[in-house]
C-alpha cells in the first residue's frame, strides 16, 4: 500500500519554517507523554536514548541498523505538556518541538521539524509521517507501517504543498 496523504504542514515560527503535524489519541495526556519520552516505550516506534533528560543533554538514536548515537540539548521541557529539543550537534543538528493538549479525554500531539529549506520537506514530511504513524501502531496495538509505503509515495505530495511567503529567507532562523 503507497501512503500519498501527507499530513504535514508548514508553519512559520519566530526562529524558521517548521513541517508541523498533528495526531489525536483517546488518551489521558501522561499516557501519550509516556510513549513519547520513555526510552523503553520509544523503542518500539522511533528508537531510544541514554542520559538524565533533566540535565538537558541525552544521546538519542534512532531505530534501524546503521544508526548512530546523536548528541541531543533538550532546550525547554514541561512534563507532560511538550518539549523543544536540538538533535545532532552544528549545522547538521536537527531542532524539534512537541507539544501535546489534552481534553475530552483525547490527547492532541503536536510535533514539528525546523527545514534549512523548503525542500526538506521531500525527506523530512515522509519520515515524521512514518514515525508518527508507528506511534500510533505502537499505542494500539496494530501491525506497524513499512517504510516502502511512504518512500516514495508522499516526495511528489510533499514537493507539491505550499511554501509560505517568506519561508525561503535564512535570516529568519
Amino acid at each position: 500500500m503507497t501512503i500519498t496523504r501527507a499530513t504535514g504542514h508548514y508553519v512559520r515560527k519566530d526562529d524558521g519554517l517548521y513541517l508541523q503535524f498533528d495526531r489525536l489519541f483517546h488518551s489521558p495526556i501522561e499516557e501519550v507523554w509516556y510513549t513519547l519520552t520513555n526510552p523503553t516505550a520509544m523503542q518500539a516506534w522511533i528508537g531510544t536514548y541514554t542520559g538524565t533528560p533533566s540535565t538537558g543533554a541525552v544521546r538519542f538514536r534512532m531505530s534501524g541498523e546503521d544508526a548512530e548515537w546523536q548528541n541531543t540539548s533538550i532546550l525547554e521541557c514541561d512534563a507532560p505538556y511538550g518539549f523543544r529539543a536540538d538533535i545532532g550537534e552544528g549545522e547538521t543538528s536537527v531542532r524539534v518541538f512537541c507539544h501535546l493538549r489534552e481534553a475530552g479525554g483525547m490527547t492532541t500531539l503536536t510535533l514539528g521539524q525546523r527545514l534549512r529549506t523548503p525542500a526538506d520537506a521531500t525527506s523530512v514530511g515522509p519520515g515524521w509521517d512514518f514515525f508518527l504513524d508507528r506511534f500510533a501502531a505502537a499505542r494500539g496495538g496494530s501491525a506497524m507501517p513499512e517504510w516502502s509505503d511512504y518512500d516514495p509515495g508522499l516526495v511528489a505530495t510533499y514537493r507539491s504543498l505550499h511554501v509560505p511567503e517568506g519561508a525561503a529567507d535564512p535570516s529568519r532562523r
